[in-house]
């Protein structure tokens, strides 16, 4: 039987989609309810899903209007990860997380927990629009945030492969002994992760779409299972798809019908185990032919004892 979507949020619903503005669904969302908020809102770059008419000022009224009730709906210890890029006129570009991060930082301040910036993460990839009269763009960030003292961080769901796994000390008290983690090394605040072109697996007819491989990562290291996830623009679908295949909750808002659409078969695909999508792996694996970079025998039973406990 297939997995039912419900359009009204109910704590105990798998999935909830809202087709229309995302101050609505807000509304509805009980008191810190929410886990983990993923999203990535529109830019006022003159896309075609946006309002022609948006500019600087008109994102930053969107983000201030939203926020009393996006505090109000995040736990305690939750988190916030807000992606953005940057607004690119003919006279400048504004980089459009030092105005998210003004906004939140200082309207939360009127509240006894404050948001709190954990980490400015770079997302970078490695194709995107040619510049004739400035350096190509290749790289976007995400602000996370903590309601608060954080309450969950698994890193070892997301470490990466090291460059060099049989790296030992050369001097000191463990002299001779491995000196890195048998699970892999912490992913840092840089992560190169291929956006959605042409030819990406994940391709739909969203122009915007962010790969799932982003949100998946933040999940699994910001939520433990069963948590709720809300994406208020959630465009094509990537965050619920992401939340699903790690075994959470999701709600999303989506004003526009046509994505809203895309979102929904895209998340009963996921629900079905039908997800198409590029796995968070290296672009450039580790060169394991390299004496230094192969893997130690005792990582590899340590390795394997913790894929057993999983």
């Amino acid at each position: 039987m297939k997995m039912r979507i419900f359009s009204e949020f109910r704590t105990n619903n798998s999935v909830t989609l809202h087709c229309g503005d995302c101050l609505d669904l807000l509304k509805e969302l009980p008191d810190e309810s929410v886990d983990l908020v993923i999203t990535s809102p529109p830019y006022c770059m003159g896309k075609e899903y946006e309002d022609p008419h948006n500019d600087i000022a008109s994102f930053r009224e969107q983000h201030t209007r939203m926020f009393d009730d996006l505090y109000r709906v995040v736990k305690s210890g939750g988190s916030v990860c807000w992606q953005v890029g940057y607004h690119i006129s003919e006279r400048c570009v504004v980089p459009l997380d030092c105005i998210v991060y003004e906004i939140f930082t200082s309207m939360s301040e009127h509240y006894e927990i404050p948001f709190i910036l954990r980490n400015r993460i770079i997302w970078t990839f490695g194709h995107g629009l040619n510049s004739t009269n400035r350096f190509s763009g290749r790289h976007e960030t995400i602000l996370w945030f903590t309601k608060g003292a954080q309450t969950v961080f698994n890193l070892d769901d997301v470490r990466v492969p090291q460059k060099y796994p049989g790296k030992r000390y050369y001097k000191g008290p463990n002299k001779g002994q491995l000196s890195g983690n048998p699970l892999g090394k912490n992913p840092s605040d840089v992560w190169d992760i291929p956006n959605v072109k042409s030819k990406h697996v994940e391709k739909t007819d969203h122009p915007c779409q962010f790969p799932v491989a982003l949100p998946q990562r933040l999940i699994k290291a910001l939520t433990n299972p069963n948590a709720l996830v809300l994406d208020p623009f959630m465009g094509s679908g990537t965050t619920g798809v992401a939340a699903l295949l790690e075994g959470r909750r999701f709600v999303g808002a989506e004003l526009n019908k046509k994505y809203y659409d895309i979102s929904k078969q895209r998340i009963r695909d996921a629900a079905d185990g039908k997800a198409k999508i590029r796995e968070d792996k290296p672009v450039i694996e580790p060169n394991l032919n390299a004496a230094v970079a192969k893997l130690p025998e005792e990582f590899r039973k340590l390795r394997e004892a913790h894929n057993e406990e999983e």
